[in-house]
């Protein structure tokens, strides 16, 4: 079965930009970036996700309970096995005494039982690759959902992705918005832990 700690590292928090039109009502057009379509200055931040996986709250409480659930099932597996063994250890232990008969039907059935539990094993480990999966999708939309939200906020245009992994070869520390973005994001954990509703969640309900 996969560590989880290499899926969560593995998950493409914010693997492209966020792009929008900015609009200024009752304002001359400002100078038109040659075939972006955008007006005004471009600006640009970016994140380092590695630091937001190690500090987004959300992550560490669905990682946890990930794990729990991974340790639940392994423990299923391992006393099916065990389970397994002993019976073929009794099988060991007394073959000597049965019939011809007997002990084809107990080895049929113990390749039966063991064939099960081969396919057992399979479907937890896909389980659990589903649920990293699907946690995944949780993270890229949570955190793409704010950028927009906090990119408009703030008149970002564009923010990228900035690790060893990206096409970011440099950016300046004035570009870091890594700290912002991870307050941000744990206060609207925190404000939906406690019942409060978001301006992210107020917008999703209105569509």
């Amino acid at each position: 079965m996969k560590n989880l700690s290499l899926i969560l590292s593995a998950v493409l928090l914010v693997a492209v930009g966020v792009l929008f039109y900015l609009h200024f009502a009752g304002t001359e057009p400002a100078a038109t970036t040659a075939g972006t379509g955008i007006t005004g200055e471009l600006k640009v931040a970016f994140i380092n996700s590695d630091s937001v996986l190690k500090h987004y709250d959300y992550l560490e409480a669905r990682g946890k309970v990930l794990e729990e659930n991974r340790k639940k099932l392994e423990q299923e597996y391992r006393n099916r096995a065990i389970g397994l063994q002993n019976e073929i250890t009794s099988y060991q232990r007394n073959v000597s005494s049965m019939t011809m008969g007997q002990v084809k039907a107990v080895e049929e059935d113990l390749g039966k039982k063991q064939q099960n539990l081969q396919l057992y094993q399979q479907s937890l480990g896909q389980q659990l690759d589903e649920e990293q999966a699907k946690l995944s999708r949780e993270l890229y939309e949570r955190i793409t959902t704010f950028l927009k939200k906090y990119g408009a906020e703030q008149g970002y245009n564009m923010v990228l992705k900035f690790d060893p992994s990206s096409d970011v070869l440099f950016a300046g520390e004035a570009l870091n918005i890594t700290d912002a973005v991870t307050k941000g994001l744990n206060e609207e954990y925190a404000a939906e832990k406690a019942g409060v509703k978001t301006a992210t969640d107020s917008t999703a309900t209105k569509k």
